[in-house]
């Protein structure tokens, strides 16, 4: 079965996450080896027991080494046959350290700074985020350049799927735009996010001119299977890589037409999430119908996955 490995984005981290996989020795062995190579301790971030999953430079780092420890058991335990990856956002990242794009220290090393850059512009830079559910994205980005032209900016920050994007921008300019989409009918439904800040952006260009330089440091690979890019739509390849990852931070990510097109490349028969929570898993139910979908958020999932895998019943 060739599988489209999916890997979460920032928002799907859950108190706790992780911690009954430590009981694995690879799982907390990787882990171990992520709070050596980013200064951080994982495993109390993971327990968030006081609330330091609320903080983007803890969060992202955390996320990703969950993540990559979920693949290191695929690998120890099944064949199965990935296809490609991609991730949202953040994601990008736990897939390209699954895919030999980023090398382990080195990539989570880049990892943390750029959590730590983009926490310094979420204290400093008020701002604000909203899903529009059905939305009219013609209508949505024409009302989002309006308010924007008047000095409070607001853009389509992520395009999730076809059914779904979110907008994000300064507080004020959210919050017009929100007012003038409900009235003119542009979204069936819209949802205020809780959020560090207003990522893919324009207010986060900042963190990633922080980035450049040690994205520069930092040595990249071409991908052993296919990762596709949130900003160019394309698989990442290490001669644009570094160019790529420090533009993704303020432009818009394009999820659903990236897994789109990793189906479309590959072949892939099935998605299958790396992480907690189950929302990459609902933007593929939208883009992708006609796969199967899987997704493994901890140790009780992982084992009935690998069963299925190994007794050849998974579809």
């Amino acid at each position: 079965m060739k599988t489209a490995l999916l890997f979460s984005g920032q928002g799907a981290q859950q108190k706790g996450m992780g911690i009954d996989l430590m009981a694995d020795p690879l799982f907390a062995s990787t882990i171990q080896a992520a709070s050596t190579a980013t200064g951080l301790d994982l495993v109390k971030i993971m327990q968030d027991k006081a609330d330091e999953l609320a903080q983007t430079k803890n969060v992202q780092p955390a996320l990703v080494a969950v993540s990559l420890g979920l693949y290191r058991m695929l690998k120890r335990d099944t064949n199965l046959a990935v296809a490609g990856m991609i991730g949202l956002s953040l994601g990008e990242y736990a897939a390209l350290l699954a895919s030999g794009g980023l090398a382990f220290t080195s990539g989570l090393a880049l990892l943390a700074a750029r959590g730590r850059y983009m926490q310094a512009v979420a204290d400093t830079t008020p701002s604000a985020m909203a899903a529009l559910l059905k939305p009219d994205v013609k209508a949505v980005a024409a009302l989002c350049e309006e308010i924007s032209a008047t000095g409070e900016l607001v853009a389509i920050a992520n395009y999730n799927t076809h059914k779904q994007v979110v907008i994000g921008g300064t507080t004020a300019g959210v919050a017009q735009a929100v007012t003038a989409i409900k009235a003119a009918h542009a979204a069936s439904r819209v949802i205020p996010l809780a959020v560090s800040g207003a990522f893919h952006t324009a207010l986060f260009a900042p963190a990633g001119r922080q980035l450049a330089p040690k994205l520069a440091a930092t040595p990249v690979s071409d991908p052993q299977v296919p990762v596709i890019s949130n900003t160019t739509g394309q698989p990442f390849e290490a001669a644009t890589m570094r160019e790529v990852l420090a533009r993704q931070l303020a432009v818009p990510t394009h999820f659903g037409t990236g897994l789109q097109s990793l189906v479309a490349q590959t072949g892939a028969q099935a998605t299958l999430e790396l992480g907690p929570g189950k929302t990459l898993t609902s933007f593929a139910k939208v883009e992708v119908p006609q796969l199967a979908h899987y997704h493994i958020s901890n140790l009780t999932e992982y084992e009935a996955f690998v069963t299925e895998v190994a007794n050849g019943t998974a579809k």
